[in-house]
């Protein structure tokens, strides 16, 4: 599928395309897409200063998750593995181009398609607000309206950071964002961005494994926008995720890639560390807690109090809009939120849709991921974690495996626990 991704002021006529999408604006035509209208009046709005270069990292990730939206897995030869053409207008066509192998790997291992990325000239790079100053912060902090971006905000502020939390828009997540901004103290200012996406005939249900690297670039462009990197120094970039949904290891043969986004995969920080490094984009990507699980995480919080008060409002599920913005309580996300509190507190007050998992139908113990929770904790003890990791762990690229392997383990054992007390069988 070939896709052409430029701003509304670009010549869509003189290149040939299946679909066109326009950048930071809108359209009428039935026959093209849009993405990204209300991200530059948000930055403006917010009176940040940002790099230019990170402006084209934006207008990379908002094609990309365009494309994703628009390519039909089910059309594909294997019913699954798209391969796609990608332009996309930026506004260093030359620097871009010397990413390309990155860009295409980062690409390949986060949707498992098949890229092919071009960079052309007649990207926009949004005016900033005549009162724009650098931030007078330390570092940015991904706020998601999960449990683990709620605790690595308070950690960094625990430890004396002045923050710019940066959101993502969802629904169902936007008051639970607000809340834990305001709630920590060590957060100065909140950025929140929607790509507000308009795609011709999107696949149902449609596939979604890209939208992680908006989130990626919109943190990078807000660390940026701090003093210290217009100082010519490097700024860090916080995106907190336990080790074990970090590390996405398939709990079967049958789910290789599937157990959730691959946002803060080891691969996917190499990736982009290494696209970052090519465009002198001065952001440290940093995961904290890649050695830590969810109820270590949760354990270890600098802020006891503050986490007891915000914890249960924090979103897990990846069905949450499906169950009317409630966690389902049986996916697999759900199932180490349940198991890291279990091991936190021994309780848990969060309300789950499928509650008692001990149950055995397909709705409750029956369930898929359920199951495969079961098998995952029976073929590692029988093959050892090493054995039962497989490839996971294969790339060279991927440093201290010893440690990403006993997260690994760990993470299990907290999921065994859960099931026990559940007397699931």
């Amino acid at each position: 599928m070939r896709i052409l991704c430029a701003p509304d002021s670009f010549s869509f006529d003189q290149h040939e395309a299946d679909l066109s999408i326009i950048l930071y604006g809108s359209t009428n035509d039935p026959k093209k897409g849009a993405i990204g209208g209300g991200i530059p009046g948000a930055v403006r709005k917010a009176r940040l200063v940002s790099e230019p270069l990170a402006w084209d990292l934006i207008s990379l990730a908002l094609s990309v998750f365009a494309a994703d939206l628009a390519g039909h897995r089910a059309q594909s030869p294997d019913g699954w593995t798209r391969s796609f053409e990608l332009q996309i207008a930026v506004s260093a066509p030359e620097v871009w181009t010397k990413c390309k192998q990155s860009v295409e790997n980062l690409l390949r291992f986060l949707t498992t398609d098949i890229w092919t990325v071009s960079f052309i000239a007649g990207g926009m790079v949004p005016e900033t607000h005549p009162k724009a100053v650098p931030l007078d912060v330390d570092a940015a902090v991904l706020l998601s309206g999960g449990l683990d971006s709620l605790i690595g905000a308070i950690d960094q502020g625990q430890v004396g950071k002045k923050l710019i939390a940066v959101s993502q828009i969802v629904r169902g997540d936007g008051e639970k964002q607000e809340l834990f901004a305001s709630s920590i103290g060590s957060i100065k200012q909140h950025l929140r961005l929607s790509h507000a996406e308009h795609i011709p005939n999107i696949e149902s249900p449609a596939s979604q494994r890209s939208r992680s690297l908006l989130f990626l670039a919109y943190g990078v462009l807000a660390a940026t926008s701090i003093a210290k990197y217009r100082q010519a120094e490097e700024v860090d970039l916080f995106v907190c995720e336990n080790g074990f949904i970090a590390l996405n290891p398939p709990l079967t043969p049958g789910r290789v890639g599937s157990l959730s986004t691959r946002t803060t995969h080891p691969m996917v920080f190499a990736h982009l560390r290494a696209i970052l490094a090519n465009l002198n984009i001065r952001v440290n990507v940093i995961n904290p807690y890649t050695a830590k699980t969810k109820g270590e995480m949760l354990s270890d919080c600098r802020d006891q109090p503050l986490l007891e008060s915000l914890a249960t409002q924090s979103t897990s599920c990846s069905r949450f809009k499906l169950y009317g913005y409630k966690h389902c309580g049986r996916c697999v996300p759900c199932l180490v939120r349940r198991a890291a509190f279990e091991r936190w507190k021994g309780s848990d007050n969060t309300v789950y849709r499928f509650d008692d998992l001990g149950r055995d139908d397909p709705d409750f113990a029956g369930f898929d991921d359920v199951r495969s929770a079961m098998m995952a904790i029976s073929e590692s003890k029988r093959l050892g974690t090493r054995r039962w990791l497989g490839a996971t762990l294969s790339s060279g690229l991927i440093g201290d495996k010893d440690a990403l392997r006993d997260v690994a383990r760990r993470g299990l054992a907290e999921l065994e626990a859960l099931l026990i007390k559940l007397k699931v069988q």
